[in-house]
């Protein structure tokens, strides 16, 4: 398989370069520092697999895993990270990876995860699993039980209302669900023609009256 090793710390990548080459059917094509130079290097290599770090000095793992995707569908992206929350989990699964892996992993486990991914699995631990299904108990659940008014709004704009209604800004909003200003602009602008609201006041109004039933 060809293997693409992106992270921002030399050594590291280093490290990782020298334990996959060490493996017969495992090719490491190239070393990737940042978002711009990994974009290069995929429209260059043409990867099978990229093992991808989430901090990034120009941007993130998942807008490198976005942009790849967009262009090349069939890459198969695995995180490698230092992150062990949540949030980042389900946003990278979200995104299209095919895996979630923290870098504490055993070097034999990281082999034998991207051996599965080769053929079609995903690289997750089974803690990993299970918090990814009480996610998906969490998101459905809401869903089921809003009045029909909210009914066209996504679990992403539900989210968004969520965090409007603490009183946070879209950079806060941003920053906690792991995306750009824009695209919060753009999931509020949604959310106030959707319900066909004025102002944020009229979204966070909306959804503690919800909450209070």
């Amino acid at each position: 398989m060809r293997v693409l090793i992106v992270d921002d710390h030399i050594l590291l990548r280093g490290g990782i370069h020298n334990l996959l080459d060490s493996q017969p059917d495992i090719d490491v094509v190239g070393q990737a520092g940042s978002v711009e130079e990994t974009l290069v290097m995929v429209d260059e290599l043409k990867p099978e697999i990229i093992l991808m770090d989430f901090s990034l000095p120009d941007g993130t793992g998942l807008d490198a895993t976005k942009a790849i995707l967009a262009r090349h569908p069939e890459t198969k992206i695995v995180f490698l990270t230092v992150h062990a929350r949540d949030d980042l989990l389900f946003e990278a699964i979200r995104a299209g990876a095919k895996g979630y892996l923290l870098k504490n992993v055993q070097p034999q486990d990281l082999v034998a995860f991207l051996h599965g991914v080769d053929q079609g699995e995903t690289a997750l631990t089974p803690a990993m699993v299970s918090r990814l299904a009480d996610e998906y108990a969490r998101v459905t659940a809401p869903a089921q039980e809003r009045p029909p008014r909210f009914e066209s709004i996504s679990t992403r704009e539900w989210e968004v209302m969520e965090l409007i209604a603490t009183g946070a800004t879209n950079r806060q909003i941003a920053t906690q669900l792991v995306i750009s200003e824009n695209t919060v602009k753009n999931h509020v602008r949604n959310i106030l023609a959707k319900l066909n609201f004025q102002n944020r006041r009229e979204i966070a109004n909306a959804f503690h009256d919800h909450n209070k039933r």
